[in-house]
């Protein structure tokens, strides 16, 4: 098994989308910006209208011939880490504030932060 990213894993990636927003704000015609990713524009038109999936590499080739690029960052979703969904996660967030009083003192009673 190879060490990279595998070309299944762009599913997630609304890759129809990127393409076209690169090539829009670009202002490459479909042509053009197929000329420059070495590529037909039919294919490309195919990518635009989800029609088919680039792989990582071509999806990458097409960005860069437009003058962009897409950077992944990896962040831990804690959702998952405690097994809840989303719905579950914002129950449990506002059942949590529910515990906070609701009424505030009109003074504060604790010192001013950074002040001794």
């Amino acid at each position: 098994m190879s060490d990279g990213i595998r070309s299944d894993t762009i599913g997630h990636v609304d890759a129809a989308r990127l393409i076209a927003d690169a090539r829009c704000r670009s202002g490459l015609t479909l042509r053009a910006l197929a000329t420059l990713a070495g590529t037909s524009h039919s294919t490309l038109a195919a990518y635009e209208a989800g029609r088919t999936t680039p792989n990582v590499a071509t999806l990458d080739r097409i960005l860069t011939a437009a003058g962009f690029a897409v950077d992944v960052e990896l962040h831990r979703r804690h959702r998952h880490a405690e097994g809840l969904d989303r719905g579950e996660e914002l129950v449990a967030v506002l059942e949590l504030a529910e515990a906070f009083p609701a009424r505030h003192e009109p003074h504060l009673t604790a010192p001013v932060f950074g002040r001794t």
